[in-house]
């Protein structure tokens, strides 16, 4: 690193806001945990309702999804995400939010080679690696069965 570099790293660390780590944890913690009971609570109604509980997961993601991407569309998901960090980016709202906002940045170029094409722009690594590596736990494991 030559002199410059140094010192601009020293500059920009001046600069830099110190993340408060123990708070932004804790937001995280209980907006996640906020999110999971929602669903909870949905699930059991769903449940009490004479839903199977199969089902009732199913609609619970739905919804969930459904949620995200109406906040999102409407500008507040960027909002609470600011605060909450990966609380609300980690469960399956974040994903419904990666997909919306590319798919939301993209409709001025068509539907096709806007909206279409760049809808899994942010998302569709996660999908491949997450099938990858689906997949290869699932071959070990059965090559494990098999001997084991």
């Amino acid at each position: 690193m030559n002199t410059d570099q140094k010192m601009y790293k020293k500059y920009a660390e001046g600069r830099a806001k110190k993340s408060p780590l123990l708070k932004d944890c804790l937001w995280a913690f209980f907006s996640g945990g906020f999110i999971c009971v929602f669903a909870q609570w949905i699930k059991n109604m769903l449940l009490s309702a004479g839903m199977e509980d199969k089902n009732a997961g199913t609609v619970v993601s739905v919804i969930l999804i459904g949620i995200a991407a109406l906040l999102t569309a409407f500008g507040i998901f960027d909002k609470i995400a600011k605060h909450t960090g990966a609380g609300t980016l980690v469960p399956i709202t974040g994903f419904s939010n990666g997909i919306s906002s590319s798919a939301i940045d993209a409709r001025s170029e068509g539907f096709v080679l806007g909206v279409g094409a760049k809808m899994f722009q942010i998302a569709g690594p996660v999908i491949v690696y997450g099938l990858t590596t689906g997949v290869l736990y699932g071959i070990i494991y059965w090559i494990l069965k098999m001997f084991g």
